[in-house]
């Protein structure tokens, strides 16, 4: 459909709507781009602000038909013919290859539609990877997560398979790029530092690495869906705890600080943070697409779709933000030049499209850190609270989730997708809930394996008694976003079972329970999660923990718990998950996890200043899979305490039956 139906048009007119039928068009197929979350159709307030049912109706209907339009995302591995397509258009260009990210111009774990080049070339669907297509070959690049899950996914004939670190892009341009070889691309997807590594790596071959002024899979793509258009809404100060206006000043002080006129900001949860508004122009994480310009008198530049943010928003924003359209950010950046200013630009994740502009233009950049970045992670006293309120919430409605499948599962007959089907209705129970904060991952015996496994009809396993089920997942709400791991016995764990489900909960427990002085990052402290399991030559290929945002994304920087190097220390505010776990491929998968906030600790005679975690997660622990004979006595203490408190907050919020659970779940061991 390429119009608007008839039906709608009478409608809107009757209402005293006065838009273009193109420019309606254009706006549905933007706000059918956009992921609809569980809150409702507030894109309506887009279309037609205070439509009644019978227009909601109508225009609805007209959503859902044009974003069941075939954009090619939904086929795995991707046809043949996509990447001949491509090869053929490089060739045109005079290209000898060209690089596919898994990314848009932000570098967000969650992209557009519009944006999944990636998956739409090979049929591969997780959140990080590369693909670099030459004439002769190609290559897919994923981490450890995905080793498993690239296999199904992708024809490995032709995208050949290989995992980082082991295995790198840049090693791999420069044993095949071929001489004099041109590597194409997009200036808008490859990041400053990015581009170094891989220009680098051409000049190793003998070639090198090219910008192109426009995406050749865009050329090649049919059916590419437009760009998303969900509405921007503003996030009062009862949940941000402070004012945007204080956060604009005290940002832009960071900036003056730095030596810098202003700061670009390319990552849509900190505009989000800095602005108090939220989106929803991606699937799971409540942004909303656009870039910035933090000037050090606390003045922003919004380069925004003017079409996604409502008037109330508007006025919400105040005469302190400029909006402008996306198109203008380049003639801005170049005044920027002109005029000799200093811009402050995070080159790990800003475009090198930006950053090559600005210095053509006469900018100097200042290369550091996003400036919001740290601040956001830290919470504030009221984000803080709003997120513990939002664990109780969700403790309660996983508590109910637990009770069940403890019931249901004994039929031998529950389906992944039916189980994490209850889950979110639970969660939507509540009456609070705006999103999940993640694709729930939902994986019985072997899918627990894969780390990022997402169950479909043609992949989901029944529930078997002797086996174990793994459920990962969370929440959006308004006060906080969530993240819970629990793994669950299905009738009897083996001894082996029990085994690796004890010593990830000993890891988890000696985590929960350090003490740390001030300073301290969190690879310094990863290895406490792993020891156990090291005990008995097991380990696991994913970090320990990822910072969480308060309403915002459920994975944020900049801190984490992880193998890798990190320089940036844990603070107190900051809230990271605690995620250690076992895989067996073929057979199971452990994880075990909650989300933990840094707080002060109090100790008497310390040296100095002591850092300690504060759980925030409810909900009981399998105790069933417990090896009690692995367990010293301190970690039993802590996981009586921890299940006394899940009883204490989840109990007056379910109903009997779950309570009867509930009491039996958390007896002391």
């Amino acid at each position: 459909m390429t119009t608007a139906p008839d039906d709608v048009l009478h409608l809107l007119r009757k209402s005293g709507w006065d838009l273009l039928a193109s420019d309606l068009d254009a706006l549905m197929r933007g706000v059918a781009a956009a992921p609809e979350g569980l809150a409702g159709p507030e894109w309506i307030e887009l279309v037609a602000p205070g439509a009644d049912a019978e227009l909601t109706k109508a225009l609805t209907k007209w959503r859902d038909e044009l974003s069941r339009a075939d954009d090619g995302l939904e086929e795995s591995p991707a046809p043949a013919d996509r990447l001949a397509a491509l090869r053929a258009e490089l060739k045109n260009r005079g290209l000898d290859g060209f690089v596919v990210p898994r990314a848009d111009e932000h570098q967000g774990e969650y992209v557009p539609r519009r944006s999944q080049r990636l998956g739409w070339l090979t049929g591969f669907s997780g959140s990080a990877g590369t693909a670099i297509v030459l004439a002769e070959k190609a290559a897919i690049f994923i981490d450890g997560r995905y080793t498993l899950a690239v296999r199904g996914q992708v024809d490995i004939k032709a995208f050949v398979p290989h995992q980082i670190p082991e295995e790198s892009p840049d090693a791999w341009i420069s044993a095949n790029l071929p001489k004099d070889g041109k590597l194409g691309f997009d200036p808008w997807l490859q990041t400053v530092d990015g581009y170094d590594r891989f220009a680098r790596a051409c000049a190793r071959a003998g070639g090198s690495f090219v910008p192109v002024e426009s995406n050749p899979i865009d050329t090649v793509w049919r059916g590419r869906p437009a760009a998303p258009l969900a509405p921007v809404l503003p996030h009062p100060d009862e949940f941000a705890g402070e004012s945007s206006e204080s956060r604009r000043k005290r940002i832009a002080e960071v900036v003056r600080n730095k030596g810098a006129d202003m700061a670009l900001l390319t990552a849509p949860d900190s505009i989000a943070w800095l602005l108090n508004v939220r989106g929803g122009d991606v699937p799971r994480t409540p942004f909303a697409l656009g870039f910035a310009l933090l000037h050090a008198d606390g003045h922003v530049d919004l380069y925004m779709d003017r079409r996604k943010i409502p008037d109330r928003t508007v006025a919400w924003l105040g005469n302190a933000v400029t909006l402008a359209p996306p198109e203008e950010l380049g003639p801005a950046l170049d005044s920027l030049g002109q005029t000799g200013k200093q811009v402050l630009v995070e080159t790990a994740t800003a475009p090198y499209w930006a950053a090559t502009r600005l210095q053509a233009a006469g900018a100097t950049l200042v290369r550091d850190v996003d400036p919001v970045s740290l601040p956001k992670a830290c919470k504030n006293a009221v984000e803080l609270e709003g997120v513990r309120v939002a664990h109780r919430r969700d403790g309660a409605a996983v508590s109910k989730f637990l009770s069940w499948l403890g019931a249901e599962s004994k039929s031998g007959k529950l389906r992944e997708i039916q189980v994490s089907d209850r889950l979110q209705a639970l969660r939507q129970e509540t009456g609070k809930l705006r999103d999940l904060s993640f694709d729930t991952i939902s994986g019985a015996g072997p899918n627990g394996a894969i780390v990022h496994y997402r169950a479909a009809p043609a992949t989901e396993r029944t529930l078997e008694p002797g086996s174990l089920y793994l459920v990962d997942s969370g929440g959006q709400y308004r006060d906080g976003t969530t993240d819970i791991t629990r793994t669950v016995g299905i009738g009897t764990p083996t001894p082996e079972m029990k085994d690796r489900f004890t010593r990830v909960l000993k890891g988890h427990i000696a985590l929960a329970t350090a003490r740390f002085p001030v300073g301290t990052t969190g690879s310094q402290l990863d290895a406490l999660a792993r020891y156990s399991l090291w005990q008995a030559g097991l380990d696991y290929d994913h970090g320990t923990g990822h910072g969480v945002g308060a309403y915002l994304s459920v994975h944020e920087g900049p801190h984490r718990i992880s193998k890798v190097p990190s320089m940036v220390a844990l603070q107190s505010g900051m809230i990271v998950s605690n995620e250690p776990g076992y895989y067996k491929t073929g057979a199971y998968g452990i994880r075990i996890e909650n989300l933990v906030a840094v707080k002060e600790a109090k100790i008497e005679g310390a040296d100095r200043k002591y850092l300690e975690f504060e759980t925030l997660t409810m909900a009981p622990i399998d105790i069933n899979c417990i090896d009690m004979g692995l367990m010293t006595e301190a970690e039993k203490a802590w996981l009586n305490a921890y299940h006394a408190r899940v009883r204490e907050i989840v109990e007056p919020q379910v109903d009997a039956a779950t309570k009867a659970w509930l009491a039996d779940a958390t007896r002391p061991i």
